[in-house]
């Protein structure tokens, strides 16, 4: 019989993968309802359990009197006797109870017990399986169809696919081979509900983890995927290593690699992207093939852009339906808006646009660099050296730039450091143009480095002129020079 029984256990072991502890306690938990469904309590009743031999036992713990008042309780000494020869008034005795002594009703609600702790422990089992296992890759069989619902054998486990969760390009037959992300674990009375999914962005994710190797080590990084599940997915890749192409490496050599990917997806489209930190040039790379006359950022703190087109681009830019545009402006995370250079140019944000330039370039309207002259125009001079300088009757910049270090280090209240100060700040806010001009009549002298260069005023425009001049650049007189002795 305990052979029996051990067969039994290790059967429930192997069969439900349930570990030996649990299947002996779920016995252990039978024999006790029994016990309390034929003698009415449990309170004198103790369990045994031998793990090594795979045996439960249950014991009835009866005080040995000369005459019994309460048989569950109590025993009187020509049994107790009978059953250990020591045995003493006022003893307590542990008595076995087999299974065949519970009777039918009681035999009948250990099974009950039995089954109904086996089922609960066994939905524990798949739960934590299939719970630790969620965001991965799963593969099982199609079993059927209903309300739209697929159901799928996962082995210990039904996976089942919601219509949200399916692929509008597949279908099944019994008995198809499906590979899906398992999506969510969830614990219902009825045991765990296995959420699957073939649209989900992580589907694709781990698709390109078993396509390319490179996104499986690290070496590529996907920053983020959508998708219009069936029709078309964009996936933005990155990386840290400025050697590795990531585009190049996701779509592989001749294609080979986007086309297995694209296979997997049953046909749906992919558009490979490199992502990039630059916000435009991140828009820019996901419209690509479109190309792009500017971006014009609307509002930087809500994330909103304007994306400027030729109008032969806008339908492409746009996309059908808005497939594209919506796609882009979820994969960058802005929200975008597509105009064409014409409807940009009637837009509020095109004077903008121009004011920002004529600032930029410093155009007409545009405020002009003002000239420094004191030294108070100068950052980063603290007030204690401009005192000292203030003092000494140095305030403008031409008082100072031509004295040395060591001259200015002289200065009551000035040492060598505050010196030294004073002369970098001024090389690096202060440019001296050494420019001497010299007039004389008629003539213009003008020093350049070591040779001073006679300038003339032109006799028919009066622009200036040089010797070695044989035309006016401004009017394109010819030009005669004559020496003085010729002149006389």
């Amino acid at each position: 019989m305990a052979n029996e029984f051990a067969e039994a256990v290790k059967q429930l072991v192997v069969d439900k993968g349930i570990s030996e502890e649990l299947v002996l306690k779920t016995i252990e938990m039978a024999l006790l309802a029994a016990y309390k469904k034929r003698f009415g309590t449990t309170s004198n009743a103790e369990t045994y359990l031998d793990e090594d031999n795979h045996i439960v036992k249950i014991y009835s713990k009866k005080e040995i009197v000369e005459s019994v008042k309460d048989p569950v309780f109590e025993i009187d000494l020509g049994d107790a006797k009978k059953l250990h020869s020591g045995a003493e008034l006022g003893d307590e005795l542990l008595i076995e109870v087999k299974p065949e002594d519970f009777g039918r009703i009681a035999a009948q609600t250990a099974k009950q017990v039995v089954r109904q702790r086996l089922k609960e422990i066994e939905k524990d089992v798949v739960y934590n399986e299939y719970k630790q296992r969620e965001g991965e890759m799963i593969v099982g069989y199609f079993q059927r169809e209903r309300g739209g619902t697929i159901f799928i054998n996962l082995g210990k486990g039904e996976g089942i696919m919601p219509k949200s969760q399916q692929s509008p390009r597949e279908h099944y037959s019994l008995g198809d081979r499906v590979k899906a992300l398992l999506l969510e674990v969830r614990k219902e009375s009825k045991g765990p509900q296995i959420i699957l999914s073939r649209s989900h962005p992580g589907f694709v994710k781990k698709i390109f983890e078993l396509e390319i190797p490179e996104i499986a080590d690290g070496t590529i990084i996907i920053k983020n995927i959508v998708r219009d599940p069936g029709y078309r997915s964009k996936v933005a890749v990155y990386s840290p290593r400025a050697e590795v192409d990531p585009v190049g490496a996701c779509v592989g050599l001749k294609g080979m690699r986007i086309q297995a990917v694209v296979g997997e997806l049953e046909g749906e489209k992919v558009d490979i992207i490199k992502w990039d930190a630059d916000i435009k040039r991140y828009i820019a790379n996901a419209m690509n093939p479109v190309k792009i006359n500017r971006i014009f950022i609307t509002d930087e703190e809500n994330r909103e852009a304007i994306v400027v087109v030729a109008e032969t681009q806008l339908a492409i830019a746009i996309g059908r339906q808005g497939q594209n545009i919506r796609l882009v402006s979820k994969l960058v995370g802005w929200r975008l808006d597509v105009i064409t250079e014409e409807d940009f140019e009637k837009s509020e944000y095109a004077e903008y646009t121009r004011k920002a330039a004529d600032e930029l370039f410093n155009v007409e309207g545009a405020e002009l660099e003002t000239e420094v002259t004191s030294m108070e125009d100068i950052p980063g001079f603290d007030t204690g050296i401009l005192d000292v300088l203030k003092k000494a009757g140095l305030i403008y910049i031409e008082d100072i730039i031509d004295k040395s270090v060591e001259e200015l280090a002289d200065i009551e209240g000035m040492d060598m450091d505050m010196a030294g100060k004073i002369m970098k700040l001024l090389s690096e806010n202060v440019e001296v143009v050494k420019e001497e001009v010299i007039k004389t009549e008629g003539v213009e002298l003008q020093s350049e480095g070591d040779t001073e260069v006679e300038y003339y005023e032109c006799p028919n425009c009066g622009a200036r002129i040089a010797e070695d001049m044989e035309k006016c650049k401004a009017c394109g007189v010819e030009l005669e020079f004559k020496d003085e002795e010729e002149q006389d």
